[in-house]
């Protein structure tokens, strides 16, 4: 049996499932610590565990890292060194962070030579000694992790592998994020990628610890488990390597729920939680790439993440009569304190549904004195503005399934422009849940090759085998691994015949045992 948990801004859910049955699930307020909203919806969930039954794994969506980001706390001091020398000098690192967020880094920069054409080739040899100077530098300010990019590391990492070699040599106790590891083609993006990476490693560690804590105070010693931003997971040692790869995962994750509780592969879901509504596209039963960069705590990156458009609008948004207004301000987490039909004084977009009697939760008699006017002026706005949401995702003018899930989903009806049905599957309010815990793991390369010097089967294979062994590093079992997806893109404005292929596969998880929970 598997628990999942997603923490969300409003509500952490929490499901037991035996393969692919849902036993239980419970559904508590999300907590200003958050762990102890996870300890409270894992202790309900286990009310359900079968007697004489184990857990086999625990799958967590967790926000505590988006989090730090947006409000810029508990950032590792971070420091950035580029190998490109006499390359790239007018871009330097940073150059396009927003302020605030570079000074919570109290970020440092370092440029020395080194780097590689897209072939492969040396724009020039490592500089040791520069490295050296600088990682002596970083210990005098108070860095404790640091970045390292390259030119075109994604083609040849040995300069970033080099390079981290002389920092862990020189200073032991500083926690190195490699470029090539996180991002894809395009060096700022892919740089940036890895900085943010670098500067999460402590609230990484810390959150892993407390959620490790919290399993521990119900007795559960079973394999955690954290949920990627693709829809798959990595265990928990390779999640505090790897925390920037967490950004986004609950949109994720309920994408994915949905697809498994409608059945539906390719169509548009939304996630209608208490702060936000997230749309995105299926592809294959999971979340369609962003192809083109995004902006993380408004840092471009270009490493994997799910193509999701976000708006203000969720079953906690408070509502303005005159002028009217709904959002982007949530009672968020203190809606069932502050919404009228729990006894609140906030008007919410929950109290407007109850208004007009599209849903059965708390006191009515706290919202009869609402104008009927009022009522369907505000449910008329957020159908239109899911509706328009639902367009912008839309890659055609045909009609597409639509899957609504999360506990937010009462605000809609049964008809959105656009949909040729809406589906709203049962369990829906736990699909961020489910789509934790059915999750498997997952690991995706990207590589230039010139296919004068390397034929384009043995460039597909060396890409397999390197995702193959992603997916064994993160956690999966190696006899269920395949490949879900090989993409080769020519790149025709380089010479050399040069081809982009990237691979993507996923697997079981790889479970040494379980243990009872107590």
């Amino acid at each position: 049996m598997f628990i999942g948990v997603d923490v969300g801004g409003t509500n952490t859910d929490s499901v037991l499932m035996d393969g692919t049955a849902l036993v239980g699930a419970a559904k508590r307020p999300t907590t200003a610590d958050v762990t102890s909203g996870i300890r409270e919806a894992l202790r309900e969930a286990l009310r359900h565990l079968p007697p004489g039954q184990r857990v086999g794994a625990v799958m967590v969506g967790t926000t505590h890292l988006t989090n730090a980001l947006l409000e810029r706390k508990r950032l590792a001091p971070t420091a950035v060194l580029r190998l490109a020398l006499p390359a790239t000098e007018s871009l330097p690192p940073l150059v396009d962070w927003p302020a605030e967020l570079r000074d919570a880094l109290g970020a440092r920069t370092f440029m020395v030579r080194g780097g590689h054409e897209f072939d492969g080739r040396e724009i020039s040899p490592l500089d040791a000694r520069g490295i050296r100077d600088a990682v002596d530098a970083m210990r005098c300010e108070g860095v404790r992790a640091v970045a390292l990019s390259g030119v075109f590391s994604p083609v040849n990492p040995q300069h970033e592998v080099e390079a981290a070699a002389l920092v862990r040599q020189r200073a032991p106790e500083l926690r190195v994020s490699l470029s090539h590891e996180n991002g894809r083609m395009g060096l700022l993006e892919r740089e940036n990628a890895a900085v943010l990476n670098a500067c999460l490693g402590d609230v990484a560690e810390a959150s892993v610890r407390s959620i490790r804590d919290a399993l521990g105070s119900l007795g559960l010693e079973a394999p955690l488990f954290i949920s990627q931003n693709d829809g798959t997971l990595m265990d928990a040692q390779f999640a505090a390597r790897f925390p920037v790869l967490t950004i986004s995962s609950g949109p994720t994750n309920s994408m994915r729920g949905a697809a498994f509780l409608s059945g539906v592969r390719y169509g548009i879901v939304a996630d209608v939680g208490g702060t936000s509504t997230d749309v995105g596209a299926l592809v294959k039963g999971f979340p369609r790439e962003a192809a083109v960069e995004v902006e993380i705590a408004g840092v471009r990156t270009n490493f994997r993440m799910p193509d999701m458009l976000s708006i203000p609008l969720g079953g906690g948004s408070l509502v303005q009569p005159e002028p009217l207004r709904i959002g982007p301000a949530s009672t968020g987490y203190r809606l069932r304190e502050e919404a009228r039909v729990f006894g609140g004084e906030s008007l919410t977009t929950t109290d407007i549904a109850v208004a007009a009697g599209r849903a059965r939760v708390g006191d009515p008699g706290c919202v009869e004195d609402l104008d009927a006017p009022l009522v369907d002026r505000v449910m008329g706005e957020i159908q239109a503005r899911v509706e328009t949401a639902l367009d912008r995702v839309k890659t055609s003018a045909h009609d597409v399934p639509v899957v609504l899930v999360g506990g937010g989903n009462i605000l809609l009806g049964n008809s959105l422009a656009g949909a040729s049905e809406v589906l709203r599957p049962e369990h829906a309010e736990v699909a961020n849940a489910i789509g934790a815990a059915i999750a498997q793991v997952g690991g995706q390369v990207e590589r230039v090759y010139s296919l004068d010097d390397t034929d384009r089967e043995q460039a597909v294979a060396d890409c397999r085998a390197a995702a193959f062994d992603k997916v064994v590093a993160a956690g999966g079992d190696a006899s269920s691994v395949e490949v879900v997806e090989i993409d080769e893109v020519p790149l025709t404005y380089v010479p050399s015949n040069a081809t982009l292929v990237r691979v993507k596969a996923v697997g079981k998880l790889a479970l040494p045992g379980s243990t009872p929970a107590k």
